[in-house]
């Protein structure tokens, strides 16, 4: 089958589970909702209301990225996503049933209704996810990948990569990991991608070239210099293309609009996570009867310290450095509120005095930072905004992954900043929950 039918084919798969996921809602909302029965303005909005929030919702979460993850994650961005788009056409539905002829208040009903389409769409997509995975591997190959890496090249970053690859090995086939001064001798008529791993700019770029002209993809493993520089704007000045990397922050402008979200989803948060504040308090004081909140200074904006605070989750009066595997100092319901990453909750009150922001780099214990610098100067770039509840670094790093590595997602974020990606980092934050190793402690201590 020709590649043009296979993309086709997948693509007609997935509108049609999205079309099932809408004819879901809409038919057994139409039972009890007469606006719906026959082609009105109720009508048109609840579909376009569905069809534009579950668009948006598919750009956060992924547009059921069958072929390119397991079946697992797929269920679960996809039921958030759909999740959230009942919720939002719901409260539309309800608010056109406020008229003369239906409520004359708004009104919250038909709630068992709404739980039903949920519970339908969550079993058809989950239905969908093995049945779409199954078809993509049926149309599509494996993917033959070589590794590529130099002497000297980080053993870690080389492992972590291969166990990423070597997981997933129905996209994926490791033929082989070689040193760079092998691939003049090495024959790449099989290889559908390269994964450069430490290779330096002018090696990389040459193999880039090569790949290029031969239609191979290519990955690699950035510098903090590649992140700064692919973040900027192409630009012609007369006939002469440029890339120009600005250094300053974000404008006036970028710092309202994120401070005006940054309060509006810190006092909403607030609220909404008042009952687990609640049952957390009382957790801490049962199981010890000690503190039930932890301050610490760390480091935001431009060097400003300030105190985070926390729920404690460790034992009062242990030594203070960072977390390692299986640590004996975090209490057991310590080891919920982490494992669930809600021992960072009162960090919302950081963010309501200004310490800190929605998204942004996660902000480091003073001593820890001290430590990276003096191995990483460039670690420093970090504070180029304020210290974030949330971020790429929160949501696809680990408490141990490296300096260097959170350092680079955290450039990502800065570099491209914008208002729709913090959206979007805040409403994928939930994925965290369902990724065990995010709260993994580092394997040896860090003094």
């Amino acid at each position: 089958m020709k590649k043009n039918l296979k993309s086709l084919t997948i693509l007609t798969y997935k509108l049609v589970v999205y079309y099932l996921l809408y004819t879901i809602f809409f038919q057994m909302f139409e039972l009890y909702n007469v606006g719906l029965q026959y082609v009105s303005r109720t009508t048109v909005i609840t579909t376009m209301t569905f069809a534009v929030i579950l668009v948006l919702m598919v750009f956060v979460y992924g547009n059921f990225s069958i072929g390119k993850q397991k079946s697992k994650p797929i269920i679960f961005s996809t039921s958030i996503a759909v999740v959230l788009t009942d919720i939002v056409t719901y409260i539309q539905l309800m608010i056109m049933n406020t008229n003369p002829h239906n409520n004359q208040t708004f009104r919250i009903e038909q709630l068992d209704i709404l739980l039903y389409v949920i519970l339908m769409q969550v079993v058809v997509i989950t239905i969908a996810a093995y049945v779409g995975n199954w078809l993509y591997f049926k149309l599509y190959t494996v993917e033959h990948v070589l590794i590529v890496k130099s002497y000297g090249s980080d053993d870690d970053t080389l492992r972590k990569i291969h166990r990423y690859l070597s997981n997933y090995k129905l996209q994926y086939r490791v033929v082989d990991v070689i040193d760079y001064s092998r691939i003049n001798s090495f024959n790449f008529s099989d290889i559908d991608r390269v994964v450069c791993v430490g290779i330096h700019n002018e090696e990389r770029s040459s193999l880039t070239d090569f790949c290029y002209k031969n239609g191979i993809s290519i990955s690699f493993t950035p510098e903090v210099t590649d992140v700064v520089e692919l973040a900027g704007e192409q630009v012609v000045y007369d006939d002469i293309p440029l890339i120009v990397v600005e250094s300053k922050g974000l404008s006036f402008e970028q710092k309202f609009f994120k401070r005006t979200l940054d309060l509006i989803c810190s006092i909403f948060g607030l609220i909404l996570s008042s009952p687990i504040w609640i049952i957390a308090g009382i957790a801490i004081k049962l199981n010890d009867g000690g503190k039930i909140f932890f301050r610490q200074e760390r480091y935001t904006e431009n060097g400003k310290v300030f105190k985070v605070f926390k729920f404690r989750t460790m034992k009062e009066n242990v030594a203070n450095y960072s977390s390692t595997e299986n640590d004996d100092r975090i209490t057991a319901v310590g080891k919920v509120l982490r494992k669930t990453r809600m021992d960072e909750l009162p960090q919302i009150l950081n963010i309501i005095k200004g310490d800190m922001s929605m998204v942004g780099p996660r902000p480091e214990m003073l001593e820890n930072v001290h430590e990276y610098e003096s191995d990483l100067p460039q670690f420093r770039y970090r504070l180029k905004v304020k210290a974030g509840l949330t971020g790429i670094a929160q949501i696809e790093g680990k408490y141990n992954t490296t300096p260097k590595d959170k350092l680079i997602m955290d450039l990502m974020y800065i570099e491209n900043y914008s208002v729709w990606m913090d959206i979007k980092l805040i409403l994928r934050t939930a994925t965290v929950l369902v990724k065990k190793e995010s709260t993994e402690g580092f394997g040896i201590e860090i003094k």
